[in-house]
C-alpha cells in the first residue's frame, strides 16, 4: 500500500496573528499620516485666512495714515502726537480735514476686531490678539511717525491647528 501525502490546508493561528499584526501596524501608520496631513492643512488655511485679514487691515490703515494731515493722541482731536497712554486707537484728520480713527476693539476676546471709525476692517472669523498704534513726533521739519503692531488669529482654529500672525510697520505722514 502506498502512503498518502497529506497536505496541510489552511493557515495556522500564528500565521493569521502575524498577518493581522502587520495590517494593524500599517493601519495605524496610515491613519497617523492622514491626521497629520489634515492638521497641517487646517493650520495652513488658518494662517492664510489670518494673514489676508491682517494685510487688508494694514493696507487700509497705511494708506489713510500716510495721507493724513494730522495725527492726534486722543478722541477729542486736540492733543497732538504722541499718544496719551491708550495705544489701542489712533485719531487723525485726512487731507480734507475730516476726522476719523482706527482702533482695536475688545483685544483678545472672541469678538475682537480692527475698526475704521465704526466699520470693521477684519472679518468675524479672526480675533485681534495684540494691537498697538504709537505716534511719535517727528524731528524738526520731519513728519510724525506712526508705528503699528498688529497680531491676529483665526477663531475657529485652536491647538495645533491654530496660528497667530503678526506684523509691524512704521508710517510717516506726508507733508501737505
Amino acid at each position: 500500500m502506498m502512503k498518502k501525502n497529506i497536505f496541510r490546508k489552511g493557515l495556522s493561528l500564528i500565521e493569521v496573528l502575524v498577518v493581522m499584526t502587520i495590517f494593524a501596524v500599517l493601519g495605524v501608520l496610515v491613519t497617523q499620516s492622514i491626521v497629520l496631513t489634515l492638521v497641517g492643512s487646517r493650520k495652513s488655511e488658518s494662517i492664510i485666512h489670518a494673514r489676508e485679514n491682517l494685510d487688508y487691515a494694514l493696507n487700509i490703515i497705511e494708506r489713510q495714515i500716510r495721507n493724513a494731515s494730522y495725527v492726534y493722541g486722543d478722541s477729542s482731536y486736540t492733543i497732538p502726537c504722541p499718544n496719551s497712554g491708550d495705544t489701542s486707537s489712533i485719531y487723525y484728520k485726512d487731507q480734507n480735514n475730516k476726522e476719523s480713527s482706527f482702533s482695536c476693539v475688545y483685544i483678545g476676546l472672541d469678538d475682537s476686531y480692527v475698526a475704521s471709525g465704526s466699520a470693521r476692517l477684519t472679518s468675524g472669523n479672526v480675533r485681534v490678539t495684540n494691537c498697538s498704534f504709537t505716534c511719535t513726533v517727528g524731528a524738526t521739519g520731519a513728519p510724525d511717525l506712526v508705528t503699528i503692531e498688529l497680531s491676529l488669529a483665526e477663531d475657529s482654529a485652536s491647538g495645533a491647528q491654530g496660528a497667530e500672525v503678526s506684523a509691524s510697520t512704521q508710517i510717516r505722514l506726508r507733508n501737505y
